[in-house]
């Protein structure tokens, strides 16, 4: 199945979310080609010892955010990696912030490498809080690597 058709199978129930966004408390809340928003409402198990949400939250957040957007644009049997990840963080976030969302927009897809960005914003005003880029290194079904077990 394509990339857009697994996120929407996610989306729907029909297939599980992928365990570390189980494990986060990450929620799929959108898709479409080249755009995905995922949610996320900060808990005391994301806090750091100072009692901020930790920044690898946001990271990951966004990560996810902008790698499943790079995901909807793959044909079946593809696959990616993230090459590059940059976070600017704008606010602190706390459980006080209440739910968050990040939002993961493709910007360029080529033949190797696509690029994506991110913006994660609170839910109750729109507020940013932080925002990212990746490139992503493309795995298509004519490159991706063999089987190690063929080999």
């Amino acid at each position: 199945m394509s990339g857009i058709e697994y996120l929407e199978a996610v989306l729907r129930g029909e297939k599980p979310p992928p365990p570390m966004g189980r494990l986060m408390g990450m929620e799929l809340i959108a898709v479409e080609q080249g755009r995905v928003l995922f949610g996320l409402t900060p808990r005391a198990r994301h806090d750091n010892p100072m009692g901020i949400t930790h920044g690898g939250v946001a990271a990951t957040l966004l990560d996810s955010a902008m790698g499943c957007a790079v995901q909807s644009t793959l044909p079946d049997g593809a696959s990616f990696t993230t090459v590059d990840l940059t976070v600017h963080y704008v606010a602190t976030v706390t459980r006080q912030t209440g739910p968050i969302r990040a939002e993961g927009r493709v910007l360029h897809r080529g033949g190797r490498i696509a690029t994506a960005e991110g913006r994660m914003t609170r839910v109750a005003d729109g507020r940013l809080l932080a925002h990212a880029s990746t490139t992503c290194l493309l795995m298509l079904p004519a490159q991706a690597p063999a089987d190690a077990e063929a080999a």
